[in-house]
This record gives structure tokens, sequence and C-alpha cells, in this order.
């Protein structure tokens, strides 16, 4: 089987994944993109179920705002050359309190081989990681502040090496990004990512 046709039987069997009784089926999967670059968000929003593609609502028209800043590529040619994965591929649900429910730890760790398996199938050069939980996957993180606009160089995980480069969560309910000292590190961020090897790649 070629790497492009694993790839695909990735996304088919990860689309009908069961492995989490409490979250909201379907999967949220992206395309099979076969690409150097892999983006990681926290989880599917409510709206994604209904489009079938992460990244579909609010959060990601800021998302896409800000890769469009750093790569001169819209959405569709975005979403054409760059893998799209979260940490939980299924909708949590509502929070009693307000907002979406952070997944739990049992449900990202039976998240995770699907992560490692697209790690295993691309060999990333560069791995994004959108908010806090994602970025937490892939290194500890206390606050934003201290990791957002730096590009972190040869991060090893689970026995792949790539570069890391977190961005906070653009979701509307969070002001970070839109305050200081978020909005200048989240420019910063974006002028690192505009000018990686990776990201050039993508032109």
């Amino acid at each position: 089987m070629s790497a492009a046709e694993s790839l695909e039987a990735h996304v088919r069997d990860l689309a009908v994944c069961e492995r989490c009784p409490s979250m909201h089926r379907p999967a949220i999967v992206t395309k099979p993109v076969q690409s150097k670059v892999l983006l990681v968000g926290q989880a599917p929003g409510s709206r994604e179920p209904v489009l079938g593609k992460p990244f579909a609502w609010t959060a990601g028209k800021t998302l896409f705002r800000w890769m469009g800043e750093a790569t001169g590529l819209d959405e569709e040619s975005f979403r054409q050359r760059v893998y799209i994965a979260s940490v939980c591929r299924c909708y949590p649900g509502r929070n009693p309190k307000g907002g979406d429910r952070v997944p739990n730890e049992t449900e990202r760790a039976s998240c995770r081989p699907w992560l490692e398996a697209e790690m295993r199938l691309l060999q990333p050069d560069l791995v994004i990681p959108i908010g806090k939980l994602a970025i937490s996957q892939f290194m500890p993180v206390g606050k934003l502040v201290d990791v957002v606009g730096v590009t972190y160089s040869n991060v090893e995980w689970q026995g792949f090496k790539f570069d890391l480069l977190p961005l906070p969560h653009p979701s509307g309910a969070s002001t970070w990004h839109r305050m200081e000292p978020g909005k200048l590190l989240t420019i910063q961020a974006l002028d690192l990512l505009s000018a990686h090897p990776a990201i050039l790649g993508l032109k």
C-alpha cells in the first residue's frame, strides 16, 4: 500500500471511530493530505459535525485569517496543503457551566493513537498546536505567554522529531489573542510561521 493509500485508509477508519461513548459522533476528519505540516486543534465544536470538517465555524474564520497572513493561502488552498488534526476528534458536548466541555484525560488517551498514526504516516517537519490543550500534548505549558511567539526546534515526541510552533486558540470566547501581550505574541508567532521552510514549501 502506498503512503497516500495508507493515509486514505487511516482517514476512513478514523471517521467511524467509536472509542469514546461520552463523545458525540461522528469523528471529524480532514482531507487525507500528504503534508509536512500538521496542525493540531483541541476538539470539534458543535457546528463541525454539521459542516463535516475541522475549524468550520467562528474559530475557523480567525484561524484561516491567521493562516492567510502567514502563508498567503486562502482557506481552501490551506486545507488542500495542510493536514488538520485535533487532540480529540469528536465533539465533547456542552459544559454545564457554559461553553464546550474539555475532553478528559481518558478521552485524550483514547484518541492519541490516531495522532501517533498521523505522525508516523506524515513524518511532519512542522507541527502547529492550536490552544493550550493541544500545546500540552507536546510540551509542558503553564501559561500561553510562556510558549507563544517561539519556534521550538527538534522537539521529540513518541519517537518523532519536528519543529513545534504553538498558537493560541482562535475561539471567539477567548480574549487572549486580542489583548496584550497575547496580541503581540500571536503576531510574532505568525511571523515565525511565515518564514518556516515547511510553510514556504506549501506555496
